[in-house]
């Protein structure tokens, strides 16, 4: 009886230990300036799909989490020291990033898309570009495209030192289109009614994913089960649409459970099938 009480007593620490460990918070974190996936709120901390999209992830792993707001540049080497244990930023993948990084699939496709403003005709191809003036953000990758593509399809690139301001000169009148994020133009959209979101550039599609380091694949994949949970009960689209504006397509990332695990085609792809456990 004495030695029960003893074991008894030993395996209390024990089952405290696993208990605390099992409920040890998700570390991740954003860029918090890059709304609507992660920007500050006025009572303090950060808001946007993205932060709403990973603490809905860890509730349903069982987890808290703590989203940490700092700058892009310096997400992935803090990922890679331990600081953090995956990245709820959006973070495009290529095969470069996913020759040193682990990510999920897709939760969002990534694309460059035209905004007009409302009333204007719509863009339905490139050519339709020629003699009009597209407003960019000064530096972008949507600003490269731009002064790469010009001359081919006979616009005017007018650049502009943020993506608001390419926006009011949209809306203004001052130039046809701006190019942007798709995304970003959708969530401008809400904001601004004059604006429209119109052509967007498939070829440029690539998939926002998030990254773990290389030799974390036991919750990379318990983080894709969760997402690909949230895609089959429609909860991703919800929130898609709730931040974006616009209800995301049946073969939309939002609706599409990819098979495996991972981006397929791409460095880190574990195509085994699994079977789709959700709560």
């Amino acid at each position: 009886m004495r030695s029960f009480a003893f074991a008894l007593l030993c395996a209390v620490p024990l089952a405290f230990g696993a208990a605390a460990q099992a409920q040890e918070p998700l570390r991740s974190a954003v860029d918090g300036t890059f709304a609507p996936h992660a920007f500050p709120k006025l009572d303090g901390g950060v808001q946007g799909f993205n932060v709403d999209l990973f603490t809905e992830v860890a509730k349903r792993l069982g987890r808290p989490i703590t989203i940490d707001s700092a700058s892009f540049s310096g997400l992935v080497p803090a990922l890679n020291a331990g600081r953090y244990d995956f990245l709820a930023a959006p973070v495009t993948v290529t095969p470069e990033r996913a020759e040193n990084l682990l990510f999920t699939e897709g939760y969002l496709y990534t694309e460059f898309q035209f905004g007009i403003r409302k009333g204007s005709a719509p863009i339905r191809s490139l050519e339709d570009l020629r003699g009009k003036t597209v407003a960019v953000n000064k530096g972008s990758a949507y600003d490269a495209w731009a002064q790469k593509n010009a001359a081919t399809y006979g616009f005017t690139a007018q650049t502009f030192d943020s993506q608001p301001d390419a926006v009011q000169a949209v809306v203004s009148g001052r130039v046809y289109a701006t190019l942007g994020g798709n995304t970003v133009i959708r969530y401008a959209a809400t904001r601004t009614p004059m604006l429209v979101p119109d052509f967007a550039i498939k070829e440029t599609r690539a998939h926002w994913a998030a990254p773990f380091r290389k030799d974390n694949v036991a919750l990379r994949n318990a983080v894709e089960n969760v997402l690909e949970c949230m895609k089959k009960d429609g909860s991703l689209a919800a929130l898609s649409e709730k931040w974006f504006g616009i209800k995301p397509a049946a073969d939309d990332a939002e609706n599409t459970p990819f098979p495996g695990y991972g981006v397929p085609g791409l460095p880190g792809y574990d195509p085994t099938p699994h079977e789709l456990r959700c709560n």
